[in-house]
């Protein structure tokens, strides 16, 4: 049975030998501090299940611990120890996140009553911990050390910036650490950088005014504004053109946004994660990315291991993908036979976790007797064990392309002439100069003419092209098409 320690912090050596002696006898271990100093020391030594605080201390108040816990310790429950009678301060404790306050004298069984829902408390909040934390599948020393990772960060107010390929769950991650830390209970809002056209961008992230532009026909918040108090997830941060990094950067330095059209700054406290698939650090190299802002959201940094670097969880991931498949359709999991468990564990999976998902309910759909063999895979044969990145390569190259398989439901449609090809520069890199030439012509030819037909829009072209914007700009980039 696990210990459960406990924290008092008064100044009154009768009030602490009270509360030492009637907790102990509740089965905690009891310690105690007599100042804001000595509680500061305790609680970053040790994790307590509670901790009881006076209002008034030598050399500060309880209010300032109970601030402490609540940002810092947000697992731990705190209660107020107060003079009988003193509402208004047992109204600010429970403002700034006390579970409850025991009146002095202490009534010992309301005393025991408060200990049993301050346990209870930090019981339920420990295991909502662990079931945001199960989320990220797999048991693998690259997952567990990721989960251990994000509990420490979760604590922080620090920027994180989530490195990881395309499909690997960075969203997943940045979620966690928001439902981890103490603004989980505030918004969490994700957007997505490339999928906002950028004449658009200043009034989605800052707001406008009535009246500031064509169209804007009230007052509307921005991003920033929605998640206030809350966490602010910028996926695909490398999206972001050179005009808006500058007024990021300035948000950032700040703590204030300036809605298009109003004449005042407006205020915002927003905790900032970002991710993206690409080498932020080249890209910086390149002069692509502001360096300032690259170390303003780069404070901590979590990599996201691709699916092909840790295939041990391959097996768990997939059993949970059809448990969840099952669960929606009201039908029974459906297994994976011997063969096509080990056709899974050879591939190399370039969308990664999304892949395998897409690749399973295909497989579901295809499959006999609720039983996936290898040919419900429809995995292609070039494509298993396909050879890794060489040793010191990065692996988020700022140009390397999105993946594009065959057997994933969610990527990119190739163009339809020619036929289909992978895209990937290995790849290419392995064809004779002469067929790598003649496709790269054939590839710039269909997207100039989509680029004309649309008047040079890269959304409209990209969608009449059946791709994705970020893939149309790899496109560009690669083909040097300005």
């Amino acid at each position: 049975m696990n210990k459960h320690y406990a924290l008092i912090i008064d100044d009154e050596r009768d009030i602490r030998e009270l509360l030492t002696l009637t907790l102990g006898r509740m089965g905690l271990i009891v310690e105690t501090a007599a100042t804001v100093a000595e509680a500061r020391q305790r609680l970053a030594e040790r994790r307590y299940a509670l901790c009881f605080t006076d209002m008034r201390l030598p050399d500060g108040s309880g209010q300032e611990l109970i601030e402490l816990v609540a940002t810092q310790y947000a697992e731990t429950p705190i209660a107020m120890i107060t003079a009988y009678g003193n509402v208004d301060a047992a109204v600010e404790a429970l403002k700034a996140g006390a579970f409850d306050f025991v009146s002095k004298p202490v009534d010992i069984s309301v005393l025991r009553r408060l200990v049993q829902t301050a346990l209870r408390l930090s019981e339920e909040k420990r295991s909502e911990q662990a079931a945001s934390v199960g989320k990220l599948i797999g048991d693998s020393a690259t997952m567990n050390e990721l989960r251990a990772t994000i509990a420490k960060v979760a604590r922080s107010q620090a920027p994180v910036y989530i490195a990881g390929e395309s499909g690997v769950g960075k969203e997943l991650v940045a979620r966690l650490v928001h439902e981890l830390g103490p603004r989980s209970n505030a918004p969490f809002v994700p957007v997505n950088c490339g999928a906002i056209p950028s004449e658009l961008m200043e009034s989605e992230f800052f707001g406008h005014k009535r009246g500031s532009f064509t169209g804007a026909q009230a007052d509307k918040d921005g991003l920033f504004q929605a998640a206030n108090g809350g966490t602010l997830f910028l996926d695909e941060v490398a999206e972001l053109p050179m005009h808006m990094q500058v007024k990021l950067l300035r948000v950032l330095q700040e703590k204030a946004v300036r809605p298009i059209g109003a004449h005042a700054e407006v205020n915002v406290d927003v905790r900032i994660l970002s991710a993206t698939h690409k080498n932020l650090a080249r890209l910086v190299e390149l002069g692509s990315f502001r360096q300032d802002l690259f170390y303003r959201i780069n404070v901590i940094e979590l990599k996201v291991a691709p699916l092909r670097d840790r295939r041990e969880d391959i097996p768990q991931i997939g059993a949970r993908v059809l448990e969840r498949l099952a669960k929606d359709s009201g039908g029974t999991p459906t297994q994976l036979s011997p063969d096509a468990l080990q056709a899974l564990l050879a591939y190399d999976f370039p969308g990664n976790v999304r892949e395998l998902e897409n690749i399973l309910e295909r497989a579901v759909a295809l499959c006999e007797r609720n039983l996936i063999h290898a040919s419900d895979l429809r995995l292609t044969a070039s494509s298993e064990r396909a050879p890794l990145p060489a040793a010191g390569a990065a692996p988020h190259a700022p140009a390397a392309p999105p993946y594009s398989h065959p057997a994933s439901q969610a990527t990119m449609q190739p163009l339809r002439e020619p036929p289909p090809m992978p895209g990937e520069p290995p790849e290419d890199a392995g064809f004779p100069s002469d067929l790598a030439a003649a496709v790269a012509e054939t590839e710039r030819a269909a997207i100039m003419k989509a680029l004309e037909a649309t008047r040079w829009n890269r959304t409209a072209a990209a969608k009449q092209l059946g791709l994705t914007l970020r893939q149309l700009r790899y496109r560009l980039e690669k083909l040097g098409i300005e």
